[in-house]
């Protein structure tokens, strides 16, 4: 049992699923929608080359969401708009994840996402994450998300904190500002635990800083960690996280 104050979430592949997302869909319906279908086969094709140059379709979105534009799309500006569109119709979320959330919220832990978008395309507030967490209703949990773009309050649409620019969770020193950032708010690293699926960005830099981690093997299992805890569902999360008065 980890007796926290602060719980806070990655994005990829913890709050978000792709496991929903049938990529061949999204090219068919944005190609229909534009009058183009001859030019399905070609661009799913485009985006499967990409997926083997990368290794997987999740690499492809965080890093190279440029090429899936220029490349598979033709640099089409229309195609590109409805990309967004549809890709947020097809993602899913984690399993539990909502009932959890509102446990959590219940419960009184101050509830934040952590996100690396290092390379997410778009200004901070027009990104795809922060479109999805809106769609979906997420702000209702987290009216705010720390990226290396700054601190974002996704209600007010403002970024309010800077000093978080340029910081990053591969690096580690995006978790130095947030011991910082907490402490101004009478929460120590220890008082607070991060919880997402990747060792090198979710888990491990955050541990080492003193924050408790929790590792998400829900959606995929990318190897040991130095977690706290780890889950498969986040059900269970309600049975290891106690609210520290």
């Amino acid at each position: 049992m980890l007796e926290v104050k602060w719980v806070g979430f990655d994005y990829g592949q913890c709050i978000m699923e792709p496991g929903g997302l049938r990529n061949h869909l999204v090219i068919g319906d944005i190609c229909k929608l534009l009058g183009q279908p001859e030019l399905i086969d070609e661009r799913i094709y485009r985006y499967h080359q990409l997926n083997e140059q990368y290794g997987g379709y999740s690499k492809i979105k965080e890093g190279h969401r440029d090429e899936i534009y220029e490349y598979v799309l033709d640099g089409d500006s229309r195609a590109q708009e409805l990309f967004g569109q549809k890709e947020q119709q097809y993602l899913d979320v984690g399993d539990g994840l909502i009932e959890t959330l509102d446990w959590l919220q219940d419960q009184g832990f101050v509830l934040e996402v952590v996100s690396e978008m290092k390379k997410t395309l778009g200004a901070v507030g027009s990104d795809v994450v922060i479109r999805f967490l809106k769609t979906r209703g997420f702000t209702k949990y987290f009216p705010v998300i720390i990226n290396p773009q700054g601190k974002y309050d996704m209600i007010e649409d403002a970024l309010v904190d800077d000093r978080y620019v340029g910081k990053t969770k591969q690096g580690g020193d995006i978790y130095d500002v947030l011991a910082e950032d907490l402490r101004s708010r009478g929460i120590e690293p220890e008082e607070a635990v991060m919880v997402g699926d990747k060792p090198a960005t979710d888990i491990n830099p955050a541990h080492a800083r003193g924050f408790k981690t929790i590792q998400y093997k829900g959606f995929i299992d990318l190897g040991p960690s130095d977690a706290d805890i780890i889950i498969n569902h986040f059900s269970e999360l309600k049975e290891v996280l106690k609210k520290k008065e």
